[in-house]
């Protein structure tokens, strides 16, 4: 025992803090902040178990904070998929990889998107979200997942993505 113990990460601490971030800094500096804990959270094997591993669900939000909206969700996505260019709306989101590997697609906005017609993006670059790592998407950020494999992930949107409208976009 004694200062050896490293104490585990809880869902209501660490929404705690998220909350914090947020109110301490509304903007991309604490959404910053945010990402860099959820990194170190996405690390504790009792964490993950407990919150990410148990879950069954392809969506399962774990927290919503009352006073900012933000959500915590644990996803659990089974088996291959790429999605399309997206952005979050008027919405944030952090995506931390748990399990097994997504990679991320960059896109550049050519041509805004309206409701009837989608807009238009090229590609700028691909990396990896690997186990521990947590990657924030700001408002018009544009991005795409893909995996090859089921992947688990705690992702944080600034609000429930599931409310919001969500324009088209093709890549050139």
């Amino acid at each position: 025992m004694g200062n050896m113990e490293q104490v585990g990460h809880t869902l209501e601490a660490f929404a705690a803090q998220c909350h914090d971030f947020v109110k301490a800094e509304p903007g991309p500096a604490g959404r910053q902040k945010i990402c860099k804990l959820l990194s170190q959270v996405l690390l504790d094997e009792q964490f993950v178990a407990k919150y990410v591993d148990s879950n069954d669900k392809e969506r399962n939000i774990l927290y919503e904070d009352p006073e900012f909206g933000f959500c915590i969700i644990a996803h659990n996505y089974e088996g291959p998929k790429e999605s399309g260019p997206h952005d979050h709306g008027h919405s944030w989101a952090i995506y931390g990889q748990a399990r097994g590997e997504t990679a991320m697609n960059d896109w550049a906005l050519v041509e805004k998107a309206s409701v009837q017609v989608p807009g238009k993006v090229k590609h700028v670059r691909t990396y990896k979200l690997t186990p521990g790592v947590a990657h924030l998407y700001n408002e018009g950020d544009l991005h795409s997942p893909k995996r090859e494999a089921s992947t688990k992930l705690i992702r944080i949107e600034g609000t429930d993505m599931t409310k919001v409208q969500r324009l088209k976009f093709v890549a050139l």
